[in-house]
C-alpha cells in the first residue's frame, strides 16, 4: 500500500491558482491510496498539473471540449486502464480507475475533466466481456488509442430510470437492423464516432421476463439518420450533452454485442462500475473545493485574524473532510469488491450516494467560506457547485438508491 503525501507548493496570494493544483492526496495528511502504485499516481498527477483551474474555467466559458487533456491521457495509455492488454489497455481494475478519476476531478477538472473520458473507462466493459474476438479487435484498439470517441445511449425522454420500459426499437432488415426512436442525456455525442446503444428488439408483451427483449449495439453514430441536438445546461458546458432522434438507421448485424434480446443483462455489467467511478469523481470535486476553502481560510484575514481561526469556518470544513474520507473508504471498498467479481449493487450504490452528498456539502461550504468571492468565477468554487449536482442526479437518483438499499439490504417492501 503506497503512502502519498500532498506537496503544497507556493503559498503566495498572487499565485493562488498554482498552489491549489492537485497532488494525489489531500494536504499534509498521509493517505493510503489502495491499490494504485505510487509511480502511476504520480505520472497521472503530472499530466493534471498542466491543466490548472484557469484552463477549466476557460473551456467552461467557451464551451470548448478539453481536447488537450483527452489527447494527453490517450497518448500515455490511460484511456484503456481497465481494458485488456492485447488491445493496448492496462488490464487494471475499477479500483485503479476510481483513483484515476478522483485525481482528474480533484485537479480542478471536476466533472468536466472526468466526463471527457468517462465513457472510455467503463463504457465498453460489455464489449470486453461479451463481444467476439473480431469485435474487440475492431473496437477496443482504436478506443484505447484515442482514435475513436464513444458515447452511451440508454436513457429515453419517456422512460427515465425505468430502463425496462425502453421504447426505441431495432427491427431485423436484411443483413442487419433498422433503429428508430429517441435517446436523451447523451454526453459527448457531438464529437463521438461510436455509440453503445440499448434498444428494444422484441415487444414487452412477447417476452417471458421484463428484462428480456432489449439488445445492445456498438455502431457508427455520425450518420444522416441520427439527429443530434445539444441540451443547454447549468454546468459542465465544455462537455456536450444531447438528445438523439433517429429513424431508419441501418446498423449491420456485426455491430450487435452478444445475443439478441439479452442486452439488459450485458449492460448491467457496467452499471456498478459507472456508479463507482461517478462516486470517485464526486470525491475529487469535493476535495478540490475543500482544498480551496481551507487555503482561502488561512489567507483571508478579517478583524485581525485568519477566518479559519473561527470555529464557525473551521468546524464545517473539518466535518466535510471526515465525510469525504468516509465516502472514499466506501467507494474503494465497492471497487475492490467489483474487481473480485462481486455482482451485488449495494456498495456501488451506497458509495455513489455518500460521495455525491459529501461532495455537494463540501462545495457549498467552500462557497460560503469564500463569502461574496465564492459567488465570483475568479475563485472557481461556483463552478464546482454547478458541476457537483451531476453525481447527485446521475446515473441514478438519490431516491432510487435509497429504494434499492431499503428493498435489497433491509428487506423492506418495494415502494414503487
Amino acid at each position: 500500500m503506497a503512502i502519498l503525501t500532498y506537496q503544497e507548493g507556493c503559498h503566495a496570494a498572487s499565485d493562488y491558482d498554482h498552489y491549489t493544483r492537485v497532488r494525489p492526496s489531500f494536504f499534509k495528511a498521509k493517505i493510503p491510496i489502495y491499490p494504485s502504485p505510487s509511480e502511476r499516481c504520480e505520472n497521472l498527477s503530472k499530466i493534471c498539473w498542466d491543466f490548472p483551474d484557469s484552463y477549466w474555467a476557460q473551456v467552461d466559458e467557451s464551451h470548448r471540449f478539453p481536447t488537450e487533456l483527452y489527447e494527453a491521457l490517450a497518448g500515455q495509455g490511460w484511456l484503456g486502464i481497465c481494458l485488456p492488454q492485447r488491445y493496448g489497455g492496462s488490464e487494471l481494475g475499477i479500483s485503479e480507475a476510481a483513483v484515476m478519476m478522483q485525481t482528474i476531478a480533484e485537479s480542478g477538472g471536476g466533472m468536466t475533466g472526468a466526463s471527457s473520458i468517462h465513457m472510455n473507462i467503463f463504457g465498453l466493459e460489455p464489449v470486453a466481456k461479451f463481444g467476439t474476438e473480431e469485435q474487440k479487435e475492431r473496437w477496443l484498439t482504436p478506443l484505447i488509442s484515442g482514435h475513436h470517441k464513444a458515447c452511451f445511449g440508454v436513457t429515453e425522454p419517456n422512460t427515465g430510470l425505468d430502463t425496462l420500459q425502453l421504447q426505441a426499437t431495432a427491427r431485423r432488415s436484411g443483413d442487419g437492423y433498422v433503429l428508430s426512436g429517441q435517446k436523451v442525456w447523451i454526453s459527448t455525442a457531438q464529437r463521438a464516432d461510436k455509440i453503445l446503444i440499448l434498444v428494444r428488439t422484441t415487444p414487452r408483451d412477447r417476452v417471458k421476463k421484463p428484462s428480456q427483449g432489449l439488445s445492445l449495439f456498438y455502431t457508427d453514430l455520425q450518420v444522416p439518420q441520427v439527429q443530434i441536438t445539444e441540451i443547454p445546461k447549468m454546468g459542465r458546458a465544455a462537455v456536450d450533452t444531447n438528445s438523439l432522434f433517429f429513424d431508419n438507421w441501418h446498423v449491420p448485424m456485426e455491430d450487435r454485442v452478444g445475443e439478441e434480446n439479452e442486452g439488459f443483462r450485458m449492460i448491467l455489467h457496467g452499471m456498478n462500475a459507472e456508479r463507482i467511478l461517478i462516486g470517485a469523481e464526486a470525491l475529487g470535486l469535493g476535495f478540490a473545493a475543500l482544498r480551496r476553502a481551507a487555503l482561502y481560510s488561512n489567507d483571508r484575514h478579517v478583524f485581525g485574524r485568519p477566518i479559519g481561526q473561527n470555529q464557525g469556518i473551521q468546524h464545517p470544513l473539518a466535518d466535510s473532510w471526515m465525510k469525504l474520507e468516509a465516502a472514499r473508504m466506501m467507494i474503494y471498498q465497492a471497487a475492490r469488491l467489483y474487481d473480485q467479481g462481486y455482482t451485488g449493487g449495494e456498495y456501488a450504490n451506497a458509495g455513489k450516494y455518500l460521495a455525491a452528498e459529501a461532495a455537494f456539502e463540501a462545495c457549498e461550504r467552500a462557497i460560503l467560506t469564500h463569502g461574496g468571492m465564492g459567488y465570483a468565477k475568479e475563485y472557481h468554487v461556483e463552478r464546482y457547485l454547478r458541476e457537483v449536482l451531476i453525481p447527485r442526479i446521475a446515473p441514478v437518483s438519490r431516491e432510487m438508491i435509497l429504494n434499492y438499499i431499503g428493498e435489497r439490504v433491509l428487506g423492506l417492501p418495494k415502494s414503487y
